[in-house]
Parts: C-alpha cells; sequence; structure tokens
C-alpha cells in the first residue's frame, strides 16, 4: 500500500489510495471498485464493509500504511477508473487546470466542479496527480462523481471547435460582474503564482478579471475559480 503514495506506482499497478472515513464511506456508495478495505471496528459498526473485500485493522496500522496524520476509521486501495470520452460540447462547461501543482487546491477544484456540476475536469500533464492521496483527500468524496482527463493542454485545446468559448482568469481581463456569462465551453485557470502558460494563454477566447477592492496581490486558485464559477450560473 505505501508504495501507492508515489505516482509511478499508482500508474504501475493502476491504483490509488482513498483514506478517512468521510472519503471511504462515498467510496462504498459508488461504482469504483475497491481490490481491498481496511476497517476499524468503529468504522465498520457504522458502515457497511460487506460488499468489498475488506479486514479489520488498527488505527495505528491505518496510519502507518496511509497518508494522514492520524486515521481511526479506514483506508482503501481502489482501482483507478477507466478514462470516460472527453467530449467537450456546447451547452457543458469544462474546467481545465494549467500547471497547479498543489494536491490540495487540484482536489478542491475537483471538489468546485461537482458542486456545480461541470462536466469534468482537464489536468495539464504538470498538474497535480488526481489520484494523489492528498488530492482524493481534498475532494472530500468529488473524486467518485467527476471525471477526470490529464492531457498536454494546449494541444487539447487546440483541437477544440472554433465556436466553442475558452475562458480563462487574467488580470487584465473583462470584469466579471459587468458579463453576463452562460455556463458553456471551458474555463481555464493557471497557478496562483504563475498564472497561465504563454502556450495556454493564446487559445483563450476571452479574458476574465475578478475585481478586488482591497491590498492583496491575488487569490488562491480554487478561491478564484469558485468566484468565476458562480458568476457562469448566476444567471440560470
Amino acid at each position: 500500500m505505501q508504495s501507492l503514495h508515489q505516482k509511478k506506482y499508482r500508474q504501475r499497478h493502476g491504483a490509488f489510495l482513498v483514506e478517512g472515513a468521510k472519503n471511504v464511506r462515498e467510496l462504498l456508495s459508488s461504482a469504483l471498485t475497491v481490490e481491498r478495505l481496511l476497517y476499524t471496528a468503529e468504522f465498520a459498526a457504522e458502515n457497511d464493509v460487506s460488499r468489498v473485500p475488506a479486514d479489520l485493522a488498527t488505527p495505528d496500522e491505518l496510519t502507518r500504511l496511509g497518508t494522514l496524520q492520524t486515521n481511526d476509521a479506514a483506508l482503501a486501495v481502489v482501482r483507478i477508473p477507466d478514462e470516460t470520452p472527453l467530449d467537450a460540447r456546447p451547452c457543458q462547461l469544462l474546467l481545465a487546470l494549467d500547471q497547479v501543482r498543489d494536491p490540495g487546491n487540484v482536489g478542491t477544484l475537483i471538489r468546485l466542479a461537482d458542486w456545480y456540476g461541470l462536466g469534468g475536469v482537464v489536468l495539464s500533464e504538470t498538474c497535480a496527480d488526481a489520484w494523489n492521496a492528498k488530492t482524493v483527500a481534498a475532494t472530500m468524496g468529488s473524486f467518485t462523481r467527476v471525471p477526470v482527463w490529464q492531457r498536454d493542454l494546449p494541444a487539447w485545446l487546440a483541437g477544440l471547435p472554433s465556436a466553442l468559448p475558452v475562458y480563462g482568469a487574467d488580470l487584465h481581463g473583462d470584469n466579471v460582474h459587468r458579463l453576463r456569462l452562460q455556463p458553456t465551453g471551458v474555463l481555464v485557470m493557471g497557478s496562483e503564482s504563475h498564472g497561465l502558460t504563454p502556450e495556454v494563454e493564446a487559445h483563450l477566447t476571452q479574458r476574465l478579471h475578478i475585481p478586488g477592492r482591497g491590498g492583496a496581490e491575488s487569490l488562491n486558485v480554487a478561491l478564484s475559480a469558485a468566484i468565476l464559477l458562480d458568476n457562469f450560473f448566476r444567471n440560470e
């Protein structure tokens, strides 16, 4: 199990770790394939663990095998799901991430996509791994519902239909409060420190700016995405 802390072994084995009560509970209610579940007696008292290969474990064992500082509930080895077709189409909004390397931010962005019912999340090849344990933990269960794809992002954007809008956050973009946005196309978010790469920025059809009134230099990428997404769905 500990080898799955590393991306190369997750890829080699086609599996990832899910830890903690909330995420394992969501996992057991999903269609994902559980290869092995370790659980405490307290977790089993409140959850049905009989439908998957499962073994009793102590909190110390779960903490030693996983990545959490403490885990008194459960830990699972799960098959990485097969990719669904990546189909960008009208009347659907996708979220794309460009070099967002922090797994906590990637997980929170996947959770946002779940909240707003987006079609899925496209990750650049330089993003944090969607199946990193910290990414999965930050989704708070949304990893079971949101399709995720990892792509050469500039190449993927170049292949989109010309009529499909591609939005990106930009300090010099249009004031998002003055726009009437529709949830269709792709919203691209870059890293907090560097923004969008020039190769990705070249494919934007509209730049969006969140106006601020204080002295903060920037917003966290997940917070920025939440504000922008709310504006896409505000007029529905």
